[in-house]
């Protein structure tokens, strides 16, 4: 490319994290003055494990617990310090939103790439914008880059792995080719400490390496593709080795007591069939499917976005741009999982007609994002320049009217947030204005795990608190010496009061004790919580 066109993608590169900055922004302050960036239980969750490794009793790393990856925890800790971004939510928020604008950097360089591989010789903006704005303007992902949820930075890392393992396939300096390939796996191991897809994601991009590396006969090329195998592999070995190590249980993340699998069992009711796609690797797919193409258009229109989908990934291939089909893997991973991981996907269309982690259908963005593009620009490069027009307006207006019938209905992952969290909400509500009423520096006994965002609405620091995260779990298979474990057996020993959900661990240690009776808060759809007195 000569220095006239590389001065005219780099200010395109400025225009475009521009906006994608300003989208962010506005986004966040449209749901932030709605008071609606902490609607998902999870959201509140990871602000506060994040919270709790400085403000705990029991402070320390260890308070990262095993089913969620760390990293997202680490980078709100030094934000979540501040009161203020604690309770307002506004300090998980911040590295989600940062992740999103790269995120809109990585599909615009994608795009690019594949739009010159098509058209060489010729720099066209309107695909690449057009990728950038499929991916940047959707309101699926607009609503959780706002929040504290780990998509927007998963698919930050995930895309800028793919777009630098197609630039290692493609070089051919040496150089260039090996810094590619370092950021490749720098990626891959940002994604693998997000979320359990960057696993699959790092086993396919390294699978696609390794053979094109067979066909390359230098051995400092097949030096330089082992130690990358073994950078790709080093984050899940390492949680093995955490999780071998701390909780005596390797695979603590994926069978433990708070794992996927776990609370599907805990959660299912006598009588009713398993989730969809249990078992069954099809309904798995149409189900993941049918999330994925939820986020993007609502109605009878979702099944045409899989049409040039499809049709722009042949493309790719016919253009040398294969490794852009790593896009897909998502499709596979989440396969897996419904079908054996316990991990159900419920939408609004299909039994059992609810809203139930849909969101992971944002996972299939970057491959909508991309490749109807890629079919947009195949189909002008080779019509008349009229009928090319034509296409390329097609294509813009069709994403237009598919994205405003998302806004209209709301997003489904914005809907998903609401319905699941009204009664929680409420409940959370009274219970912090009862903890704030308690005199000042009282200690509660509670399992954080329910309600924590009572404490956090109502201001009051974890440390206050005596809680699950309270003992030493590396001691097997019970640990009587622990903090937690002696509160529970004498809570009037340890804590001013109790905050006891029914069913819970605290409510079985104390509810058939004297204790007196502060207040009892009932809300319909949420187990009572009721507060006692011991001292």
């Amino acid at each position: 490319m000569n220095e006239t066109a590389e001065r005219r993608w780099d200010r395109q590169t400025v225009c475009i994290a521009a906006f994608a900055a300003c989208a962010s922004l506005l986004s966040f302050l449209i749901y932030f003055r709605r008071g609606e960036i902490l609607l998902l239980g999870d959201a509140v969750a990871h602000i506060n494990i994040a919270r709790r490794v400085f403000d705990s009793r029991t402070p320390g790393p260890l308070q990262l617990g095993t089913v969620w990856l760390p990293l997202p925890h680490l980078l709100m800790m030094p934000l979540v310090g501040s009161k203020w971004a604690w309770r307002t939510g506004l300090g998980g928020s911040i590295p989600s939103m940062v992740a999103y604008v790269f995120g809109v950097l990585g599909i615009y360089r994608l795009m690019r790439g594949i739009s010159q591989s098509l058209l060489p010789g010729f720099s066209p903006r309107c695909p690449t914008c057009l990728a950038a704005a499929i991916y940047g303007l959707n309101p699926n992902l607009l609503y959780l880059q706002a929040t504290a949820m780990t998509e927007s930075l998963y698919l930050a890392f995930f895309v800028w792995a793919v777009v630098h393992c197609g630039e290692f396939l493609t070089a051919s300096e040496g150089e260039r080719k090996r810094g590619s390939l370092w950021m490749c796996g720098f990626c891959l191991a940002g994604a693998s400490l997000t979320r359990y897809d960057g696993w699959f994601a790092a086993a396919a991009v390294a699978g696609l390496v390794i053979v094109s590396a067979c066909r390359d006969p230098r051995r400092s090329a097949r030096g330089l593709i082992v130690k990358f195998a073994l950078v790709s592999a080093a984050v899940p070995l390492l949680w093995f080795a955490y999780n071998g190590i701390i909780y005596r249980n390797p695979l603590e993340f994926a069978n433990g007591p708070y794992s996927a699998r776990a609370i599907e069992k805990k959660t299912a009711v006598p009588g009713f069939p398993p989730h969809p796609g249990t078992n069954d690797l099809s309904v798995a797919a149409a189900y993941f499917l049918k999330a994925g193409l939820s986020n993007v258009v609502e109605g009878s229109w979702q099944a045409v976005w899989l049409l040039p989908a499809l049709a722009g990934s042949l493309i790719a291939i016919r253009g040398r741009q294969s490794p852009a089909l790593l896009l897909w893997s998502p499709l596979p991973f989440y396969m897996l999982s419904v079908a054996y991981g316990g991990v159900p996907i419920f939408t609004p269309d299909w039994w059992p007609h609810s809203l139930y982690n849909i969101r992971y259908g944002v996972q299939l963005l970057p491959v909508l994002a991309i490749f109807l593009p890629t079919a947009a620009v195949y189909l002008v490069n080779r019509a008349p320049t009229d009928a090319g027009k034509l296409v390329a307006f097609l294509a813009i207006g069709f994403v237009v009217l598919c994205y405003a019938s998302v806004w209209r209905a709301k997003p489904v992952a914005f809907r998903e947030a609401w319905v699941n969290s009204r009664t929680r909400l409420q409940l959370e509500s009274q219970l912090a204005e009862k903890l704030q009423q308690l005199p000042a520096g009282s200690t509660f006994l509670m399992h954080l795990g329910d309600h924590v965002g009572a404490l956090q609405e109502a201001g009051i620091p974890l440390c206050r608190s005596i809680n699950e995260g309270n003992h030493r779990v590396w001691k097997q298979p019970s640990d009587p010496e622990g903090l937690w474990e002696q509160s529970l057996a004498d809570p009037g020993q340890h804590a001013d009061f109790v905050v006891a959900t029914e069913g819970d661990t605290v409510w079985q240690a104390v509810h058939a004790r004297s204790f007196p009776v502060v207040v009892k808060i009932e809300v319909s759809g949420q187990r009572p919580v009721t507060i006692y007195r011991t001292r």
